[in-house]
């Protein structure tokens, strides 16, 4: 088949497409590489890019650009028999700082996939997020549950707002003009390769203890979360792209396994075979004062397991794990320091 992601640059996109390759279909990512990164595709472009002179198309193509390029995206879509749209501003962290740019990214983005997947026919699969379950506090979590969001002076609550908003508009163009969506939302999904730049705990976590800084948690690390592996998370996106009874519905996907965040810092921290010391701060100075989170987040998984035979695998030590091995191996080595004169680059770069 013939698959166009966007946002493939980021850290699950990347392993969709390394799957969906390894299987033989041709992949196309559109990403402005705002939050992903061509380090995540290089061994895709290694692996899946055809000979030049060959009369075939790569397997694996790259456009860096936004989704407001409409004549590139009509272009792709019309292409492809499936769209994975991830493209999305992600993190507590760039939503605290960045409110303008997440809304707009996150609904405008969508707006412009759906209308074009529209004209083309075809299948879009909509990445959304529990963020959208807000402050509610039945658990777990269900699709057809209420959401339970925050006050709009509140920004932390504009991502949250923003997906829902992507959900309803998907919704609405499959009731009222039958394009064919899915929606997912992903709980805590972690591997190799994902940044901690933008708040995410685990990456943050296993980088503090490799490099023996304080584990910082903020809060008081009595909320807890789920989750998810890499590879699981690209399984389930992979098959219910395939099931046709999927189209129009809402699925979670994630791992119901629940680690408060105090109990995850300890584990890494030993897994990890670190002497970090473990610290607190207090989400006002974290983020903002008023700043709101959420105690629980844990999903229900049994409306997937009705239309796909897929189960989560990997557990969360071997989660850890992988996510250690990854940093260890991408930290950069430090060499001797040699005495030399310096020359013109030192001062280039010094000023």
């Amino acid at each position: 088949m013939n698959i166009l992601i966007t946002g493939g640059a980021g850290f699950i996109g990347s392993h969709l497409a390394g799957a969906l390759l390894a299987r033989g279909d041709d992949v196309c990512i559109i990403d402005d590489l705002s939050t992903g990164s061509m380090q995540n595709l290089e061994h895709l472009k290694l692996s899946f890019a055809k000979p030049n002179g060959s009369a075939l198309s790569p397997a694996f193509r790259f456009f860096r650009d936004t989704l407001t390029n409409i004549p590139l995206l009509e272009e792709l879509i019309g292409q492809c028999d499936i769209v994975f749209h991830l493209a999305a501003a992600v993190g507590v962290k760039l939503v605290m700082e960045s409110p303008v740019q997440t809304i707009e990214t996150n609904v405008r983005g969508t707006e412009i996939v759906l209308e074009l997947a529209h004209h083309a026919r075809k299948k879009v699969i909509v990445i959304s997020t529990s963020e959208v379950y807000g402050k509610a506090s039945k658990v777990p979590f269900t699709e057809d549950d209420d959401l339970v969001l925050g006050p709009t002076v509140k920004g932390r609550w504009a991502y949250a707002c923003s997906k829902a908003l992507d959900e309803f508009l998907a919704l609405a163009y499959w009731q009222e003009r039958r394009l064919p969506v899915v929606i997912v939302r992903l709980f805590n999904t972690v591997g190799p390769r994902q940044t901690g730049r933008y708040g995410m705990v685990l990456p943050t976590f296993v980088r503090q203890a490799c490099q023996g800084r304080p584990i910082t948690i903020f809060g008081d690390g009595k909320q807890s979360r789920c989750f998810s592996y890499v590879a699981d998370v690209v399984q389930a996106l992979i098959g219910l792209a395939e099931c046709d009874s999927a189209v129009g519905n809402v699925f979670n996907i994630g791992n119901p396994t629940e680690i408060s965040i105090e109990d995850l810092a300890h584990l890494v921290r030993k897994l990890a075979k670190s002497t970090s010391p473990i610290t607190y701060t207090p989400y006002s100075k974290a983020y903002a004062p008023g700043f709101e989170d959420m105690a629980r987040r844990v999903p229900d998984i049994s409306k997937i397991r009705k239309f796909i035979p897929w189960e989560p695998r990997v557990q969360l030590r071997e989660m850890i794990e992988a996510v250690i091995e990854f940093e260890k191996q991408s930290a950069p080595v430090e060499k001797p320091a040699r005495f030399h004169a310096p020359g013109p680059s030192d001062w280039a770069a010094a000023n």
